[in-house]
């Protein structure tokens, strides 16, 4: 298995490594929610480590637009917090701080992730004396994103159940082409393995996924089976992704990655 034929002691160096703080695996939800047979309103999401910041746009019992904001903390479960009222200077005026009191607390909302996926959420709020809504929201999609290129990256993974459990890391050379439904990835791995993903590609907002493409390895390691990629990612300086397959051997592979484009 892979597992073997990377070099092992790169992990001891990521635990070593990570006696100080490092920074927590997680997903981001920054993109903007909606409805799709609801557009028209939908909610911004930008996240900064566990903290969501949310602005509405929502309409009032008027029909006419309305401004609210919320600021929500993970709790474990989901992320909840306050909803904000705030107001301001006519946008055409001047600016007078005296039109901008302190926001006002006037009521709560959660937002929490899909179980099975990071594309999907349910979203919560409550204004004081207006009502509450439940809301099944996705991630918008607005243009396709472009994640073709070569990149200089890692990959940081483990079996599970199978005799070669366990975690590896490995350095590679990706190369990724796209099309507007499909993208193939190569992996070159330093531990000597080739590995290519072909299938379709979905897009979720800013993420993309490949839910069951072809994963075909040679090298050191060979074997033909499928896999979904996941959460996959165009960064500033480069692309980023997780990865899970049941490999012929009976082991689960689940993957993190991520390279920079050169």
């Amino acid at each position: 298995m892979r597992a073997y034929a990377r070099q092992l002691v790169l992990r001891a160096a990521l635990i070593a490594a990570c006696l100080s703080p490092c920074a927590a695996v997680a997903t981001d939800f920054t993109d903007i929610w909606y409805i799709p047979q609801e557009s028209g309103w939908g909610v911004n999401v930008v996240q900064s480590d566990t903290f969501l910041f949310l602005t509405f746009f929502i309409y009032g019992a008027d029909n006419k637009p309305t401004w609210y904001t919320a600021s929500l903390d993970w709790d474990g479960t989901r992320y909840s917090g306050n909803v904000y009222a705030t107001q301001g200077t006519y946008w055409a005026n001047p600016w007078n701080p005296a039109d901008h009191p302190d926001a006002q607390a006037v009521g709560t909302a959660s937002f929490q992730p899909d179980a099975l996926n990071a594309y999907q959420a349910t979203l919560v709020y409550a204004v004081n004396g207006a009502g509450s809504v439940t809301k099944h929201i996705v991630r918008q999609s607005l243009r396709q994103i472009a994640i073709g290129g070569t990149y200089l990256g890692a990959q940081v993974g483990g079996y599970t159940g199978c005799n070669a459990s366990g975690t590896y890391t490995d350095r590679y050379a990706l190369s990724v082409t796209q099309s507007t439904s499909s993208a193939t990835l190569t992996f070159d791995y330093d531990s000597g393995a080739v590995c290519t993903i072909a299938g379709a590609l979905n897009q979720n907002g800013q993420l993309y996924d490949m839910p069951n493409a072809s994963y075909v390895c040679t090298g050191t390691l060979a074997f033909t089976t499928t896999a979904a990629l996941y959460e996959l990612k165009a960064t500033a300086q480069g692309f980023e992704g997780r990865l899970s397959a049941n490999l012929p051997s009976g082991c689960q592979e689940n993957a993190s990655f991520a390279g920079v484009l050169y």
